[in-house]
């Protein structure tokens, strides 16, 4: 057994890190990214419009990829209650983000489509966005980036 000291500094018995303490370096980690990822997404929404929040740059990205195109698919996408969305969906309409058309196949339904506008300035933000964290990715390996693509995927799934 070894001594408590090393127990208390993190190590276990043959001098490796203990599980518990690996696993609570991630769930670190993961707070500081998720802190850097909401702060992009505060940057992202100012650089589309100064008066768009970050779940409102959340709802024109959905939108964007085609990944939701109603309010019920974008409380299901992002996973945030129905009368935020909403609220989103009307403000991005005011700012000439959104349109709200009838759905061809269901005319009682409605599908939001981004405007030439939202597509301008969404890409302005992503390449922003995308060249900061490009240039940081670009000084790991391929193999090292191809390690980390199958981890997230691993813990995603």
């Amino acid at each position: 057994m070894s001594a408590p000291t090393d127990r208390a500094a993190g190590r276990d018995d043959d001098g490796g890190v203990h599980l518990d303490d690996a696993v609570a370096r991630v769930e670190h980690e993961f707070g500081r990214l998720f802190a850097r990822i909401r702060v992009g997404w505060r940057e992202a929404a100012a650089t589309v419009h100064p008066d768009l929040q970050p779940l409102g740059y959340q709802v024109l990205v959905a939108i964007l990829g085609g990944e939701a195109t109603t309010a019920g698919a974008i409380v299901e996408r992002l996973h945030t209650d129905k009368s935020a969305v909403s609220r989103q969906v009307r403000q991005l309409t005011e700012l000439g983000l959104v349109d709200s058309i009838r759905d061809p196949d269901d005319r009682r339904a409605r599908r939001l489509v981004a405007t030439a506008l939202a597509k301008e300035r969404v890409a302005i933000a992503r390449a922003a966005y995308e060249s900061r964290i490009g240039d940081r990715l670009r000084t790991w390996s391929a193999a090292d980036l191809d390690h980390f693509a199958d981890l997230l995927n691993a813990l995603g799934s």
